[in-house]
């Protein structure tokens, strides 16, 4: 079995904030429209570790750990007409969009937050702080994982 890899996920804290992944314990990340970070979810395993980041609020930032608990499959909200994540070019036949479960590990004692990350050179390569990113899902290199548990 090949080791955990580490990955990030942002989400709005007012639409799915950490709190509400302790107090549900295991959740799918749904609505992830974005092939890359789709992509990226495609290859998440069961128990690859992710940090947890509050991202378009006051204080953007990583606030949490999680693990993968259940490998990618289909997103269901994709077939859903109701839903605000329906797509209609997507077929049962021919999933375009996938999602992961993810179970909460614990809260980071603090906001690590984007600003401290941008500002500390041994993270300048992480794909959070390179100018343009915008991915809601990404990888982060074992280095970056361990330096940043440090920052706790």
């Amino acid at each position: 079995m090949s080791p955990a890899r580490h990955w990030l996920m942002k989400s709005e804290p007012d639409a799915f904030s950490i709190d509400a992944l302790k107090h549900r314990k295991q959740e799918p990340w749904d609505g992830v429209r974005n092939y890359q970070a789709r992509n990226y979810m495609r290859e998440m395993r069961k128990g690859d570790l992710v940090f947890f980041y509050h991202s378009n609020c006051a204080e953007p930032g990583i606030v949490g750990v999680a693990e993968v608990a259940v490998e990618a499959y289909p997103d269901p909200s994709q077939f859903d007409p109701k839903s605000k994540y329906f797509d209609p070019a997507s077929s049962r036949d021919a999933p375009r969009w996938s999602l992961v479960e993810v179970r909460f590990k614990r809260k980071l004692k603090r906001t690590i937050t984007l600003e401290e990350l941008k500002a500390d050179p041994a993270l300048a390569e992480m794909p959070l702080v390179r100018k343009g990113s915008r991915l809601s899902v990404m990888p982060v290199a074992a280095t970056e994982w361990k330096h940043i548990l440090t920052l706790e």
